[in-house]
């Protein structure tokens, strides 16, 4: 991959904006998760991670239950700020886009241990939680 846009091939993302005004809901415009990321997410967003100190990103992505959360939540919120045409997509690039990006992207967190060049790495580093005692916390659903 080169830094030259104009040495590669089209680089277009379909951004749909048309609302049904039947009053239908609306369907949505990517079928799945995995389509939103390669169809529109990979090809928007291109970043060279493996050349940007403190920046990675995994392949498998899937296999990461807060990036693949966050993801969801870009693509859910996508799905639905594409159906305004007039701040729609600036609204989910400020409010969404922009704040889970950098999450998403730092090295540290999700992806840690992960590459573009070397793939996934199994390492589990992770949060541990016990369990309060009993009748400390009432259920809110009683």
């Amino acid at each position: 991959m080169t830094d030259n846009w104009a040495d590669e091939e089209d680089h277009t993302v379909d951004v749909p904006l048309e609302v049904d005004n039947a009053g239908e809901p609306e369907s949505l415009y990517y079928e799945s998760l995995p389509d939103f990321i390669n169809d529109f997410f990979i090809p928007m967003f291109r970043r060279d991670v493996s050349t940007t100190p403190g920046q990675t990103w995994c392949p498998k992505w899937w296999l990461h239950p807060e990036a693949a959360y966050r993801l969801e939540g870009l693509w859910r919120s996508w799905e639905k700020l594409r159906l305004n045409p007039g701040t729609g997509a600036s609204d989910w690039l400020r409010v969404h886009a922009d704040h889970h990006l950098p999450i998403l992207l730092d090295d540290r967190l999700s992806f840690r241990g992960c590459s573009i060049a070397k793939g996934h790495e199994g390492k589990s580093i992770g949060l541990t939680a016990e369990t309060p005692p009993d009748g400390l916390y009432a259920a809110e659903n009683s």
